[in-house]
């Protein structure tokens, strides 16, 4: 039997690797693979197929339908058919695109809000060419470093196995395998940011600075996920009160950030802008008698008598 081609063994290998480093961690028991149709997705599919076979263990696959462009329906149904040929379990999630925040971002919270499971594992086809389009997204945005640290390979319920593989081997893998992926058109609307980054920002930069690009922004978010945990690990061992200013101003800025952030979002504040953040701080590391900070949700931080206090949204 010749060997597999290169493409297809090095998408297998890491997926084979992302589910033995996920190990027998709680969220492990059932798993699942979103599927568009794209190349991405349907070489993760066809990859977890095969290790699926090898160890017997079930899987299915979710493919969503975000009613965003005519005949939407048929290519979502033909993606779950060639899942269902690569032998697995296939279901169509149709969902409603709607809310605030344009297009890609109603798409995408769609997206998830019908693939989050009850229980288990759900494989993302994002690739390593997605993770430095997020870095530079982090960086153009200023959004701070857990932006920047891009996304992480084990996110549960989410899990992305091929953050280390380039878009142009997974096409190469379906190529190999046989697989015609669906090509979305959204994919080359330069309407839509992330098209511009893939089609005009990433290739001007891998040319300017000669290559390696992509590679180097991967290397970044790992270096940056690394730095981010770390910090992280001593907010929440910090042994004192995180409303106490007194204790808060003895920690360096960065570390006395994340016991604020930790806090606010432990008392119901949904998740801060880097902005907002800094400004919660200030009532620690520069207080000069300001008033409150408007936080999202309604919530209010104030600092009064040596403590810092939020005030929840008024009914």
């Amino acid at each position: 039997m010749s060997p597999p081609d290169r493409a297809v063994s090095e998408v297998r290998t890491a997926v084979r690797r992302f589910l033995a480093a996920a190990g027998e961690h709680p969220a492990r028991g059932r798993l699942s693979v979103a599927v568009s149709g794209g190349a991405d997705s349907l070489a993760l599919a066809a990859a977890t197929a095969h290790c699926a076979r090898r160890s017997g263990r079930r899987v299915r696959a979710l493919v969503v339908d975000h009613g965003l462009q005519d005949g939407s329906a048929e290519v979502a149904r033909r993606a779950a058919d060639v899942c269902e040929d690569l032998g697995l379990t296939a279901s169509v999630l149709a969902v409603r695109v709607e809310g605030p925040g344009g297009p890609e971002a109603a798409a995408r919270r769609a997206r998830y809000a019908a693939l989050r499971p009850e229980e288990g594992l759900v494989l993302l086809g994002h690739t390593r060419d997605d993770q430095a389009e997020t870095v530079l997204l982090g960086l153009g945005r200023g959004s701070g470093p857990r932006s920047i640290a891009g996304m992480r390979p084990l996110d549960p319920p989410w899990g992305r196995p091929l953050l280390g593989v380039s878009r142009a081997t997974t096409t190469a893998a379906c190529a190999a395998l046989g697989l015609r992926p669906w090509v979305d058109p959204h994919n080359s609307d330069p309407s839509f940011t992330r098209v511009r980054l893939r089609t005009e920002v990433l290739p001007l930069l891998e040319d300017v600075l000669r290559g390696g690009v992509a590679d180097a922004l991967a290397r970044t978010a790992a270096q940056l996920r690394e730095d981010v945990d770390a910090l992280d690990a001593l907010a929440a061992a910090f042994p004192g009160r995180p409303d106490d200013v007194g204790a808060l101003e003895a920690l360096p800025a960065a570390l006395r950030r994340r016991v604020i952030r930790s806090w606010l979002l432990g008392l119901g504040v949904p998740e801060l802008s880097d902005p907002q953040l800094r400004a919660v701080d200030a009532l620690v590391g520069q207080w000069r008698g300001q008033g409150a900070v408007r936080l999202p949700g309604g919530f209010e931080a104030r600092r009064a008598h040596g403590t810092l206090r939020v005030d929840p949204p008024q009914s």
